[in-house]
């Protein structure tokens, strides 16, 4: 699809992620960028900030509303489908977290069939792949729940829930997708609800503070840290794509320890503070591993796609955004 003169609509338009893809499809030339969003989890201050552009359209809207997605939707040639709960809200509060994840997904497919929209960009997760066992992750690993934890179970089923419905969706209506599933991702305008990037912005805080960072257990659990701007230009290369049916990996397919990001945040910052180790029984965690192995190959083939800014740059541009006086 045509990025250039295109109209497109963002649910959960007004968060980390949409914020920033929002910022690429008007570089790229988009004709109206339609941010969605009930602020629930999404920023009044980031909406009003990208709607300085006039090609922006701020509208409050619920994706568990059907009826304010038929209206936002008229006219629409694509969709970024970003709003749902991530692991550390919906254990939280379950109920609430699956009817957006799973009935809100549903509507989203169900208002793109009744508006004609041409194609819809999903937000999945690498939690769709659970506990995996392989020592190489790709798009064909087994979903291997029963040894994850339960917070994250529920997570990823209503991920695959959402991949299923656009794969059945492509198969009796024709509506294109992707989906991507992503690593954890940080940057710019970094929100306090991830479950994996919440310790980034949570120790640098405590750095700032003079506060030592704590680190959970031995600090050998690892993560693929993927940069909000790569994952953004992820998203408008799917949909610009003649691609359709498909899912992808999008990593950067380096593990780092959390002993390795509060290491970087200490150099980063010029602290001289020593992390503070302790065992945090009741934390949710996606997985204790000290390696994933997330292969990005196959969105590289298909898509282009690989990602360019490593996690101490990354990093570096979040203590920027979040060192910055007027930011968003």
């Amino acid at each position: 699809m045509k990025i250039s003169g295109g109209r497109f609509l963002l649910t959960g338009g007004a968060s980390l992620i949409g914020s920033h893809v929002a910022e690429q499809l008007l570089e790229a030339g988009a004709g109206e960028v339609v941010l969605f969003d009930n602020y629930a989890l999404g920023s009044p201050e980031v909406a009003a900030f990208l709607a300085q552009d006039k090609r922006v359209r701020v509208v409050r809207g619920d994706i568990t509303r059907l009826h304010e997605l038929l209206d936002a939707l008229d006219g629409i040639d694509g969709l970024f489908a970003l709003a749902g709960f991530l692991t550390l809200p919906l254990s939280q509060n379950p109920g609430l977290g699956l009817d957006v994840n799973v009935h809100g997904m549903f509507n989203i497919v169900e208002a793109c069939r009744h508006r004609a929209v041409k194609k819809v960009v999903f937000s999945s997760s690498v939690a769709t792949f659970g506990d995996p066992e392989a020592d190489q992750v790709d798009e064909t690993t087994p979903f291997r729940w029963h040894t994850a934890p339960p917070a994250l179970a529920l997570y990823a089923s209503s991920k695959i829930i959402g991949e299923n419905l656009l794969r059945l969706y492509k198969q009796r209506y024709g509506l294109d997708y992707i989906a991507l599933r992503y690593s954890t991702v940080y940057g710019e305008r970094q929100h306090h609800r991830g479950v994996n990037a919440l310790h980034i912005i949570e120790s640098y805080e405590r750095i700032k503070a003079g506060e030592r960072p704590v680190i959970a257990g031995d600090g050998s659990e690892a993560h693929d840290y993927v940069y909000v701007g790569d994952v953004a230009r992820a998203n408008v290369m799917a949909m610009a794509s003649e691609v359709s049916g498909e899912s992808f990996l999008i990593a950067t397919g380096v593990d780092s320890s959390v002993n390795d990001i509060v290491a970087i945040l200490l150099k980063l910052t010029g602290s001289p503070l020593k992390p503070r180790h302790r065992d945090e029984p009741g934390k949710v965690q996606t997985t204790t591993k000290a390696a994933l192995g997330f292969s990005p190959a196959k969105a590289k083939r298909l898509l282009g796609w690989e990602a360019a800014v490593g996690v101490e740059d990354g990093i570096r541009r979040l203590i920027a955004w979040a060192e910055g006086s007027n930011r968003p």
